[in-house]
């Protein structure tokens, strides 16, 4: 990519979310607690996982690999976040925006494919119980893996390549915590008609599909729990799809909230608020989502403690 053909501009300045020394400090510590937390949470997730011979399932095998990109996606975001709390210097480099907003794209879709994937191996799990193991194979589970990161990859170098061939002029002010389409479409001087067009593409490969295809899994799982005849065996049935639910409405709902709204409708504050969310919050509560209510968990980590 020819940065000086495209543009003027060799470095981004990053707002953050205040000005305010005393607030800024204030945020870097929750920051900081939010960080360390997602660290601690997944790594060890991804150890009970490795380590607990019980944990060797399909369901775990895509949990640890939520887990290991969650820990890749805050740590895109959060190191760079912290910098901008505590550093009078708030500049990126050309090179480093671009960096941080490929990176986060391809872990961003990634996830998208594999709680996607996640669907389905509930479904497998609830309507052939007896025959889950060979149904989801060790090589079908890697299959669904490895697709999930060519896509994402693929798709993130599409829309890098799309974003960052924008001209951005003078202005090199970014209304935001990190490199995202958004801020950095506000600050193009000369947008393409073709960009929205690959924008809208994308958001349905890497959105709208994956979700498309999650509710109708889960059409087939409500079906498949209606012909159970026993309350508590219907109650044990759903209970196994919980996590999973709540993840994807909380992780899809931020994300259809930032990128499919109207143009018109966008307000730089309140998107930052929604964004800190998926890329900051949300690596750090799918540990919990995924362990809180779960007993082979809880029982591989007290096992593991004593």
């Amino acid at each position: 990519m020819d940065q000086n053909n495209n543009n003027t501009v060799s470095e981004f300045i990053m707002l953050g979310f205040t000005t305010d020394p005393v607030m800024q400090k204030v945020l870097f510590a929750v920051f900081l607690v939010v960080y360390t937390l997602t660290l601690l949470g997944n790594s060890s997730l991804i150890m009970l996982i490795l380590n607990d011979s019980r944990l060797h399932t399909p369901m775990y095998f895509f949990i640890g690999n939520l887990s290991f990109l969650d820990l890749g996606l805050s740590s895109v975001y959060t190191p760079k976040i912290l910098e901008i709390c505590i550093s009078e210097d708030k500049s990126i480099s050309f090179a480093g925006c671009v960096a941080q907003f490929f990176f986060s794209a391809a872990l961003d879709y990634t996830e998208c494919y594999l709680l996607a994937a996640m669907a389905y191996d509930r479904y497998v799990a609830i309507s052939k119980p007896l025959l889950y193991s060979q149904a989801m194979s060790l090589k079908l589970c890697v299959c669904f893996v490895a697709a999930s990161y060519v896509g994402g990859f693929i798709n993130s170098v599409i829309i890098t390549k799309d974003t960052f061939a924008l001209t951005f002029c003078s202005d090199n002010v970014i209304d935001d915590f990190f490199c995202d389409i958004p801020p950095l479409v506000k600050l193009a001087c000369g947008k393409k008609k073709s960009f929205q067009s690959v924008l809208f593409f994308l958001l349905t490969s890497n959105v709208i599909i994956p979700i498309v295809f999650i509710l109708a899994t889960y059409l087939f799982i409500i079906a498949t729990i209606l012909r159970i005849r026993s309350t508590q065996g219907r109650l044990k049935a759903f209970s196994t799809c919980s996590s999973h639910l709540i993840s994807v409405t909380m992780y899809y709902g931020s994300i259809l909230y930032i990128y499919a709204r109207p143009r018109s409708s966008y307000s730089l504050d309140r998107d930052k608020i929604v964004s800190t969310f998926y890329t900051v919050v949300f690596p750090m509560l799918n540990p919990l989502i995924y362990s809180l209510r779960n007993k082979d968990v809880k029982e591989a980590l007290n096992k593991l403690l004593k």
